[in-house]
């Protein structure tokens, strides 16, 4: 049993990547897949905090197993690596053992990766074969939308699940629901709170069939939702709130500052104080 090791960050969902791993699974159903993503700053921006990273690239992990067992029937071991690319393979060898490498980067004039020898030094340390795949996602697209939701005491209201459910029943693409969850505050309680939303939201989204993974975030929700815009590939936005009478994020403008923020779409859903009561 063939067991292939994928490294890969922001073309995890790139059509030449996609390619390569299906090749690999119908030549011989029996083989293991390992996907190790590098945590990675993006290049611009706002300073983002190491646990955002590493949120960020847990989502990457976990919409990648979702997507590929759900359209491939793949069952994908999956974990987040070091920053740095190469320690971060040589880290999942030791780990997993695995037969084959497979890295997958942007274009040569776009790749960090490429600029450090990646692709040589593997090769090199390893001993195994490395194929190195080009996904221009940029140009290409990816085969699933991506669609950020921002929300916290919202998050698993029906008026925003329902919202999701008939987007992803649309027709057209798959799509891939990251949901950020702002703090309220800087203290553990925060933290804590956060969190448990987070998971009243996964249960409740997956129950209804949607392909999601999620994270908690800067307790600015539009600091939170910028941090998100620059660390994923965002097709749409969904912002949900309570009505303008109850929503500090409504009074601090924040829907409108996202527009102007992104060219991706935004769509604002208002939920009820009982639907919130009752998530």
């Amino acid at each position: 049993m063939a067991r292939v090791l994928v490294v890969a960050n922001e073309t995890i969902g790139g059509k030449n990547l996609i390619e390569a791993v299906r090749k690999r699974a119908e030549q011989d159903p029996e083989t293991e897949f390992v996907v190790c993503v590098p945590r990675t700053n993006p290049r611009d921006g706002n300073i983002i905090y190491d646990d955002f990273v590493f949120q960020a690239a847990q989502v990457r992990v976990d919409l990648a197993r979702k997507w590929m067992r759900e359209q491939m029937g793949l069952e994908i071991v999956g974990e987040v690596g070091d920053p740095d690319p190469y320690t971060a393979t040589m880290d999942a060898i030791r780990e997993y053992a695995p037969d084959e490498i497979v890295v997958s980067t942007k274009p040569v004039t776009t790749s960090g990766w490429l600029r450090r020898d990646l692709i040589e030094r593997l090769s090199d340390a390893s001993g195994l074969p490395v194929e190195h795949v080009v996904s221009d996602i940029d140009s290409e697209g990816l085969p699933f939308d991506v669609v950020l939701v921002l929300a916290n005491r919202t998050a698993s209201s029906d008026r925003l699940l329902e919202h999701l459910r008939t987007k992803a029943n649309d027709g057209g693409k798959t799509h891939l629901f990251i949901v950020v969850i702002p703090l309220e505050g800087g203290q553990g309680v925060h933290v804590n709170r956060a969190r448990a939303a987070l998971g009243q939201y996964l249960d409740r989204a997956r129950a209804a069939g949607l392909l999601t993974a999620g994270m908690v975030a800067d307790p600015d929700p539009f600091i939170a939702a910028k941090n998100a815009l620059q660390m994923f590939r965002v097709d749409e936005v969904v912002v949900s709130t309570l009505g303008p009478e109850r929503s500090g994020w409504l009074r601090a403008d924040l829907v409108e500052r996202i527009r102007k923020a992104t060219d991706a779409p935004v769509e604002h859903v208002v939920a009820t104080d009982r639907e919130t009561a009752n998530a």
